[in-house]
């Protein structure tokens, strides 16, 4: 009798094992599943976000270590973005410069500041801004269409017909 109780022990001790491991496994492959909706859930929220909740966001996303260099702009552009809505434009053109230096490329942290030194009335602050992004994104008619309102303020009015002249058209053609 001993010797029948050994295989059922034996098999209960391999049933445990496998389920143990099965549990073990499971953790190791869900554990960074639990984990990045929490990382995304903060992103997300930097990205469609307002207010103070965007910006809590933002700085968390700045501050998680998960990017570095160009690849951390965005959260600085979008932080920037929450800081103008606010009324705190120097706030938002110092997240601008940042994710600038941090991505020299990146339009659009210059269209968002230009739009900033429009509302400062820094006119031509915001036409500079407004073509690096057009140079950077060639199809941006909003870029235009804003440097054509600093252009008007400046009192440049071919300069500002021009751009709205070349928004029409892109605009047109994205629609066909």
């Amino acid at each position: 009798m001993i010797i029948s109780h050994c295989p059922l022990k034996r098999e209960s001790a391999m049933r445990f094992l496998v389920l143990l491991f099965g549990v073990a496994a499971l953790f190791v492959v869900a554990d960074p599943v639990l984990v990045l909706p929490a990382v995304a859930g903060g992103a997300d929220e930097c990205v469609k976000g307002t207010g103070d909740e965007k910006i809590a966001a933002c700085t968390r996303s700045i501050n998680s270590g998960l990017w570095k260099g160009p690849n951390l702009a965005w959260a600085y552009t979008n932080r920037g973005i929450a800081y103008r809505a606010k009324g705190q434009p120097d706030r938002a053109i110092a997240d601008y410069d940042q994710a600038i230096r941090l991505n020299p490329n990146f339009a659009m942290a210059f269209y968002n500041r230009g739009i900033a030194y429009y509302f400062q009335k820094d006119f031509d602050r915001a036409i500079a801004d407004y073509d690096h992004a057009i140079q950077f994104n060639a199809n941006n008619v909003h870029a235009y269409n804003n440097r054509a309102l600093a252009k008007r303020a400046k009192g440049d009015s071919a300069g500002s017909d021009a751009d709205i002249a070349k928004a029409k058209q892109l605009n047109s053609s994205a629609s066909n």
